[in-house]
């Protein structure tokens, strides 16, 4: 039911070991974007168990990453994607607990948060936990709607909302992390059932 898309670029040794902390729940597959990578990702992904490893010969930036893997997803009929770091920074067993909240609260997508209560951050964060608060508290501004960590990349969402005509993901400014916030800043913008998760 869930494609889980992990864009990689040079991840060798990490990118196994986020396919082998995946949950072992047959709702979710792996698909793997190796966005140019030169270290062997895209073969150390196949070893380790991903359903689709897509493979760009040239670097495209994550957000084109992304959108191939989501473009995937769309393509075999996933009703939900996921999005997942591929240098090992989330827990893919979350993945699972966040998916129930998706479907207990009958939205259409689930932020991952880090700073709402529950929600942690491994190691120091520096002055980076400070501007990803600051840019979440002016993206709700946006938004019309409070979003406590609108940079972070685990999410999960229906596919229905990448397939909505109002929505354009091949603009060629979202080929970088843009892409993310813009996804989420349309969902809540067009009426979709947005929740966090910590």
């Amino acid at each position: 039911m869930v494609a889980v898309v992990i864009p990689a670029l040079n991840e060798a040794g990490k990118i196994g070991r986020v396919l082998d902390k995946m949950p072992r729940d047959p709702r979710f597959e792996a698909i793997v974007v190796d966005d140019g990578s030169t270290d062997g990702t895209g073969d150390e992904a196949t070893a380790h168990g991903a359903a689709l490893v897509i493979r760009h010969d040239v670097r495209g930036g994550v957000g084109a990453a992304i959108r191939d893997g989501w473009k995937a997803a769309t393509a075999r009929d996933r009703p939900y994607v996921a999005l997942l770091s591929g240098d090992d920074q989330h827990e893919p067993a979350e993945l699972v607990p966040a998916f129930e909240a998706l479907l207990a609260a009958g939205a259409d997508y689930v932020q991952g948060s880090r700073w709402m209560t529950g929600g942690r951050v491994e190691g120091p964060t520096g002055g980076r936990g400070l501007g990803t608060r600051l840019y979440s508290a002016i993206f709700s501004l946006l938004a019309g709607k409070r979003i406590t960590d609108a940079t972070n990349g685990f999410r999960i969402l229906r596919t229905d909302i990448l397939r909505d005509p109002r929505l354009d993901l091949d603009q060629a400014w979202l080929t970088s992390y843009d892409l993310e916030p813009y996804v989420l800043y349309q969902a809540i913008h067009r009426g979709y059932r947005v929740v966090e998760v910590p």
